[in-house]
Parts: structure tokens; sequence; C-alpha cells
């Protein structure tokens, strides 16, 4: 018989770790382990210098998080332990976001920080504890298929649905990560959190970039990498020359305030050059997506990958975190992975995240996804 984590173990023999961020999600799911009387230990990563960003509201593992989540740890009882994981979060996040910015990217931290942190480093460190599963209080759903395996489900909460963010968790990593939250509303959590009589019951939640203390991505990336940033034209998709722009790091795919420009109709940032030091503008028709190459794929579907061809799958995907998710095929083939959006998308920016579900549905099932390498306009041929 398979206990609430599907492992067959009774509770108390069932050792469990949970990220604790010092938020009320990751607390809920610690205490309500230990009610069921599971083995809880308690982990905090310090991900950055804290002491800088304690006065900001709102950013996971700053000072008053750790703080949080070790008065949450003594209110239930369990064991705490806080890890130095800066430098390795500064390697694989901070720098990789500074680096994909400047190459007029619009890179997502929050996936790699949970591919290469959360799920790689702090995954070791839970086995290495005698851990059989590390908890989150993530808001996705993890499902036991037939054969075993576990497959990776959009949240039952919409509104709080993190799927968006966790596409790049392996099948490796899957049979051991487990997601209490994800048959939850977010109201039910905060009900548990009040119930349990804990401190943070009515914090607010993580909103922004744990690492941007100040809300600008600019401010960090000139702060990291000084003399980096260049200024160039600001080019019309017509040819012409509109103006000049600080840094192509100031804009985003999609973008239309701030532009300083006044040439009478209005124009949005279609494409950011960072190898001219561009920023090309147009009309909005010129920001229509049909076509998205896709790199560094992680794919969770039954079928391998490579036997997808010409003639494709039938998909939805989503390919920003505030959209949900739109009818496609995908294709793979020896020259890479593509995605053909049945109905033009605006705004889609290189660097982000396009993920792979099985339909459009609201609990359906993640197949993966990968980064937006190469975006192709609406009027382009589908095999260009």
């Amino acid at each position: 018989m398979l206990n609430s984590l599907d492992l067959p173990k009774s509770p108390a023999e069932t050792r469990v770790v949970v990220a604790m961020s010092g938020g009320v999600d990751s607390s809920v799911v610690a205490a309500l382990l230990k009610q069921e009387g599971y083995d809880v230990i308690g982990i905090t990563l310090q991900l950055y210098d804290h002491g800088e960003a304690a006065h900001r509201k709102g950013a996971c593992c700053a000072g008053q998080d750790i703080y949080d989540a070790r008065r949450v740890a003594e209110a239930i009882g369990i064991p705490h332990y806080v890890l130095d994981y800066e430098e390795r979060f500064r390697k694989a996040v901070i720098d990789r976001f500074t680096q994909s910015y400047l190459a007029g990217e619009t890179p997502i931290p929050c996936v790699e920080c949970n591919r290469s942190i959360k799920f790689r480093d702090l995954l070791e460190t839970a086995r290495e504890l005698g851990a059989d599963v590390l908890a989150t209080g993530h808001y996705v759903a993890s499902r036991r298929l037939p054969d075993g395996r576990r497959a990776l489900h959009r949240a039952a909460d919409p509104d709080r649905d993190q799927s968006y963010f966790l596409y790049a968790t392996t099948p490796e990593q899957l049979d051991i990560l487990r997601f209490p939250l994800g048959e939850l509303p977010k109201e039910k959590t905060r009900d548990y959190a009040r119930q349990f009589g804990l401190a943070i019951a009515e914090k607010a939640d993580s909103q922004d970039i744990c690492f941007v203390t100040q809300g600008r991505y600019s401010d960090v990336i000139e702060r990291l990498k000084p003399g980096a940033v260049q200024g160039g034209e600001i080019v019309h998709v017509d040819g012409r020359v509109l103006g000049r722009h600080e840094g192509i790091i100031h804009y985003t795919v999609g973008q239309r305030k701030g532009l300083g420009l006044s040439v009478g109709e209005p124009l949005y940032v279609v494409r950011l050059d960072a190898k001219e030091a561009r920023v090309v503008v147009g009309p909005r028709e010129a920001l229509a997506t049909k076509l998205i190459r896709i790199m560094d794929v992680n794919w969770l579907g039954d079928v391998p990958l490579e036997s997808l061809g010409e003639q494709g799958m039938e998909v939805a995907v989503r390919v920003r975190s505030t959209r949900e998710p739109r009818p496609a095929i995908l294709r793979s083939t020896g020259t890479g992975t593509t995605v053909e959006l049945l109905s033009a998308e605006d705004g889609v920016s290189p660097g982000q995240a396009c993920v792979i579900y099985e339909s459009d549905a609201p609990r359906a099932r993640v197949l993966g996804g990968g980064t937006i390498a190469r975006t192709i306009a609406q009027a382009a041929p589908a095999a260009a």
C-alpha cells in the first residue's frame, strides 16, 4: 500500500526534505507532511547576499525569509538547515541571466534556478541526507503513471499554476520530487497556514526575480558587467534610422512605451540585434510570430522526441508565463526542433521558454519544453 507520497512505506519510515523559502507555500508543505507523520527536514538556500536584499519585501531566499523559515521549522518541530549556495547561484543563474540579456534575449532565471540549483544541487543534498523525496511548495501536479514513472501536470489552481517554470524537470528528478500543493487552491493553503498558527500566514507572495532588488534588470547587469552595455541605433523594420538608445538591455520584444520616439504611429520593439547594437521597431503586426525554433529541449513525453519528424505532433504551447497554452504542431528532425503556432502570437522573444503541453486543457500534462532560440514572422513560409 502506498502512502500519500506514492511510496510503499509508512510516513514515519519516509524521510522528506522540504525546500523552505520562508514563504507561505513551502511552510505549509512542511507543516502538512509533519502532521501526517513523515520524517521531515527543512532546508533553506542562501542564494545571494541576503544582507543587501533583506529590506526588500517579496524576494525569496533573502535574510528575512531565512529567518521566517527557521521560525516555522521551530514552530512545527522539525530540524532546519541553511545551505550557502551563493557561489553556485551566481555562476548558474545570475551570470547566465546577465549574458543572456546582453545577447538581446529575455531570459527566465527562475527556470535555470529550478534546473541547476533546486532540482540538481539541492536534490543531491537531499539524497545525502537519506531522503526518500524532496518536496517543494510549487503549484504543479506530479502523478504516478501505470509503469511507475511520474508525469508533470498543470496545477488545480490555474491562477497559481507554475508548470511554465518547471518544464526542465527531468524524468529522473520527477521520481524523487513531490509537489503537495498541486491539487490545492491558494486560498486553502493560506487557511492551512492559519490553522497551523504559522506566523507567516499572511505574508505576501514573492512576485519578482529574487536577486533584482530594485526591480530594474538593467541596473543589475550594469553593476555586474560594467562597460559591457553599448548604445546604438533604433531602426524601423523598413530600414529607417529613427533614433538612438543607451543599450539593448533597456528593451524587450513587444515593448511599446519608453521608446522615446515621435513618428506619428505606435511602434513596438520587434527584435533586438545584439551584434549590431540595434533596437528594431515596427507596427504591431510585425510582432506576429508563427514559427519558433527551440533549443536545449527537455522532453517528458512517452514517445521519443526524434520520432516526431516532419509530420509532427499536435500539442499546446505556452510562450510566456502569463499566457494560456495555444494549439501548435511540434516537429523534431535532424535539423532541430520547431513549434508551428496554429494562430500567430505577439511578442515572442528569444531567451523565453516555450513549454509544451499535451493539450490546452486546464490539467494538461507537461510534455517538456525548451528555450526560444529564434522566431519567424507570420508572413514567412513554414519551411523557412
